[in-house]
């Protein structure tokens, strides 16, 4: 075949694959090859009717020999890229984006607008595979050709606007490159902002600013981003809203900080992030009701920020709310999600916080909470004050072998931390060896002496010791003192407080003073409540008796503060109100149905209120309920008399005397 016959032969297959003869082609392409089987257009015409021919092996072996014999010819590198772009080829974008690539190079120095076109189809293949950095880059390419064209401002910023849109999704799995050339591509998009101060300059500040709080070490550009977008838009909370939010993540209550916070309740008081900010001032200054107030009000608004939780949980924690303190602290794990970086650090602490809470808390399965929350904080193993924690729950649990271990190891490994000893402390006390105790709590107070829980238990070490300490109790009210002054929300060092001035200095003034405190910081404790009532009638404060008796009865739930109900029911049927005696002494059968004094008491209440039939039923249970209680018995027989009922009040009355032949009541029935 001659020179002039391969041309012709080519002409032919050129016009078949016009005509869609695909067939016809390959046979004329064929014929070539076999007098010149290095003919670069015959292998890129076998490669285009192939690939219509759906044969895209064969047609993928005939552009790369095309391009194995001419690699930087444009044909068979474009016939490439349009078999790979058809959508019935899969596994094939690696080799398409370096297709892409190669295009571009041969494109560069000619085709401007056929460069940009690759330029776009390999960004949004990057894209699609989640290949940011590629993405920016490439896109970096494209805005650099059209600066050295000549584009306009308007243009180039419509370019960046479109990379931070391309980029927009990088955040979540950063790396560093990436991310420096989003943050470039925002700034440049501000820079060449057509219209500032503006409404889409705003907008695109403010997602610059969004961008920028996602990025834990760029906190300088933040700052600055912020200051800059407020001497713009001097009336928009937005920026200061993200630098409060950057300083509370932060932990940081420098001065800078706190004009931040109180600039942006000036601007708007309802302010999330501002109240939040308050409340972290308040917990610092120990201020912890005010603290919890202000921390709850701020998350009410923006209840997605880990570290104003963990703020709430520690002022629950200072008040002794353990429970409200363990929710906040599940708050704060939720509103953590999957840390990663900084956030990291807060999960640790928050679930050590949780852990300490839950260690404060009676109920069965808090231990074992504990306990989960401990295995999961970050390299726990190596932090003792973690493995004191540890012993603690394994203490509540019951674990005693397991607590002994932790106790043992921490002394050995760490004789000067104030938590081992204090463990060693509370082993010996659930034991009852109140002598070893008493020096464990002693080296723990040495070691860290403004720890209110540890003058605590040497205090009640000191109690509960002997004979001697027994009768001389001074020891214990010293550490009593010094427990409840270091730690006033401490309801326990209050209640043995009141014990002290009521059973052993017999000062009842005193000790009433402190039950009322006891019981005011913790209304869980009946104890403290029911004595500083009992207190308040012994000096005939019966007002402050009664303030207290209302308070509890007017929060309580049904079947709740039975004590409290059977003292206002008592205190009514001494005063001669029976008809408010009934509903107390009923509220207070709700809380405990078998308590048998109480529907004596009941009956007695109906009895003087004149309602002999309901009264006798009363009386009638406490009897069947403690068959001892003489006096029911003979009220319900004195009843029946009332009531005409003769023969059964004899038969009653005959009953109380087999019991108690000479019960004169009973033999004047």
């Amino acid at each position: 075949m001659s020179n002039k016959e391969v041309k012709a032969a080519l002409k032919s297959a050129r016009d078949a694959i016009r005509n869609k003869e695909y067939k016809e082609a390959l046979k004329h392409c064929k014929a070539v090859l076999k007098q010149e089987k290095n003919n670069y257009n015959a292998w890129v015409f076998i490669g285009l009717a192939a690939a219509e021919l759906e044969q895209p092996d064969q047609a993928k072996g005939a552009y790369k020999k095309a391009i194995e014999l001419e690699p930087n010819q444009l044909l068979a590198w474009q016939g490439l890229a349009n078999l790979y772009e058809k959508p019935n080829q899969i596994d094939v974008k690696g080799d398409l984006a370096d297709v892409y690539q190669k295009l571009l190079e041969l494109y560069e120095s000619g085709d401007k607008q056929k460069w940009c076109d690759v330029c776009n189809k390999l960004v949004e293949l990057y894209r699609q595979e989640k290949k940011y950095l590629e993405v920016a880059e490439t896109w970096q390419k494209l805005i650099q050709m059209k600066q050295e064209e000549g584009a306009e401002k308007a243009e180039l910023h419509q370019l960046w606007k479109k990379m931070i849109q391309l980029l927009k999704d990088s955040t979540r799995n950063q790396d560093n490159k990436t991310g420096q050339l989003l943050l470039t591509a925002f700034e440049r998009a501000l820079h060449s902002a057509d219209t500032v101060p503006g409404e889409d300059h705003q907008n695109l500040y403010k997602d610059f600013i969004q961008c920028l709080s996602k990025f834990p070490h760029e906190v300088a550009r933040l700052e600055k981003a912020c200051h800059d977008m407020m001497a713009l838009y001097p009336t928009m909370s937005y920026p200061l809203e993200v630098l409060c939010l950057h300083f509370v993540q932060s932990g940081t209550l420098s001065e800078k900080a706190l004009h931040c916070f109180s600039r942006l309740l000036e601007m708007d008081a309802s302010s999330g992030p501002g109240i939040i900010g308050f409340g972290m001032k308040c917990l610092k200054e120990k201020k912890y009701k005010e603290a919890v107030k202000s921390l709850t009000e701020g998350l009410q608004k923006t209840n997605q920020c880990p570290a104003a939780w963990y703020y709430l949980a520690e002022a629950q924690m200072k008040i002794h709310e353990h429970r409200n303190a363990v929710l906040s602290c599940s708050q704060a794990l939720e509103a953590l999600g999957i840390p990663e970086g900084p956030n990291l650090r807060w999960k640790s602490l928050v679930l050590q916080l949780k852990a300490e809470t839950l260690i404060k808390i009676a109920d069965a399965d808090a231990p074992e909470e504990a306990i989960k929350a401990l295995e999961q904080i970050v390299d726990a193993s190596s932090d003792p004050v973690v493995s004191a924690l540890r012993g603690q729950a394994y203490l509540n649990k019951g674990l005693m072998d397991q607590a002994s271990k932790i106790s043992r190891e921490l002394l050995l490994s760490h004789p000067d931390l104030a938590e081992a000893h204090a463990l060693e402390g509370f082993i010996h006390y659930s034991q009852k060896n109140y002598e070893q105790a008493e020096k464990s709590f002693l080296n723990a107070v040495e070691r860290k002496a403004g720890t209110a829980e540890y003058h605590q238990y040497l205090g009640l070490t000191y109690w509960f010791m002997s004979d001697e300490t027994r009768k001389d109790k001074g020891k214990a009210l010293t550490q009593f003192l010094k427990a409840a002054k270091l730690d006033s929300y401490l309801g326990s060092a209050f209640c043995y407080l009141g014990k002290y001035y009521r059973d052993i200095a017999g000062d009842k003034s005193r000790a009433r003073g402190c039950y009322k405190k006891a019981f005011e910081l913790d209304e869980t404790d009946e104890e403290s409540g029911t004595a500083a009532v009992n207190l308040s009638v012994e000096l005939g404060d019966m007002d402050t008796a009664l303030s207290i008796l209302n308070e509890v009865t007017g929060k309580a739930r049904p079947g709740t503060a039975k004590w409290a109900w059977l003292h206002r029911g008592l205190y009514y049927l001494r005063t001669g109100q029976p008809s408010q005696a009934v509903a107390d002494l009923q509220a207070a059968l709700r809380a405990d149905p078998k308590d048998s004094n109480c529907w004596e008491s009941l009956g007695e209440a109906y009895l003087n209120r004149g309602s002999y039939s309901t009264a006798l039923k009363s009386f009638r249970k406490a009897s069947e309920l403690n068959p001892g209680l003489v006096y029911s018995i003979y009220r319900a027989a004195a009843l029946e008399q009332i009531l005409g009922k003769y023969e059964n009040a004899i038969a009653t009355y005959q009953q109380i005397l087999k019991k108690t032949d000479n019960y004169v009541p009973a033999l004047k029935g």
